[in-house]
């Protein structure tokens, strides 16, 4: 049923035959919960029953007898209405909401899992780290919706120069990282990372307006610099924030200096 249709909601009433482990147990139960507001109908549930369900991930648990005329749709509508704000917030927790790019915790769980990998199969990885240079400057004269702007543009340039499974994340208002998942040789970031410095060396427009803005970066590569995510990030920041990071005025060609 779930793989023809999208629901909304779903109503699972118990009756003869039917527990509460058979329920917790059942193998589509995940994907419903994912996909609509599951919803559990009983004779009498009791305090413990609902509390096992909702922590389950259930949105609404509701007696029989409040499952007829408008009692029954305010159910659902409370029930869909919960989980459209549980999944506004799991995208909010995931992702930068001002340019759609996986956030700082976003990205750390991903290279968490690609380190656990690159521990079992070792290849090459590495992170860049990318500062935008006069973003308050920008939000100061013309404020935060511009700035934003920008930050979106910057977002679309690095995302279009990278493959597929490169990552471009958000690590907060002035800063980018790129995770290069998969390297052929350790020599492969920092040619990419030039190449990103490349593509925003073209001026960005607000309002019709050209902007005087600077990128700096930092790149950190596995395992010469770090065998955990926390610590590439940090070094790659440290390196994109300080004086000792690549800089390019967008406009004009890359240096070595500040």
């Amino acid at each position: 049923m779930l793989n023809q249709h999208a629901w909304h909601a779903l109503v699972v009433e118990f009756g003869v035959g039917l527990s509460t482990e058979q329920l917790l147990h059942w193998n589509g139960l995940a994907r419903a919960l994912l996909e609509t507001a599951l919803v559990l109908v009983a004779p009498e549930p009791t305090l413990a029953e609902c509390q096992r369900w909702l922590q389950a991930g259930v949105r609404e648990v509701a007696s029989s007898r409040e499952m007829h005329g408008d009692a029954a749709g305010r159910v659902l509508r409370m029930a869909i209405e919960r989980k459209r704000q549980d999944d506004a917030a799991r995208r909010a927790y995931s992702i930068d909401l001002a340019t759609g790019l996986p956030n700082h915790q976003q990205l750390l769980e991903h290279m968490t899992h690609l380190l656990a990998l690159r521990e079992r199969e070792p290849a090459p990885m590495a992170v860049v780290v990318l500062q935008l240079e006069g973003l308050q400057s920008v939000e100061a004269s013309q404020g935060a919706e511009a700035a934003n702007v920008l930050r979106r543009k910057a977002a679309v340039r690095l995302r279009s120069a990278l493959r597929a499974s490169d990552v471009v994340a958000s690590l907060g208002r002035d800063m980018f990282a790129v995770l290069l998942a998969w390297m052929d040789a350790d020599e492969d970031a920092e040619p990419v990372a030039r190449k990103l410095l490349a593509t925003a060396s073209v001026p960005m427009q607000v309002s019709g307006q050209a902007v005087p803005l600077g990128m700096r970066y930092g790149l950190a590569q596995f395992p010469a610099h770090g065998r955990d995510a926390q610590s590439l990030l940090k070094r790659a920041t440290a390196q994109a924030a300080g004086g000792d990071g690549r800089l390019v005025r967008l406009g004009e060609a890359a240096n070595d200096g500040a």
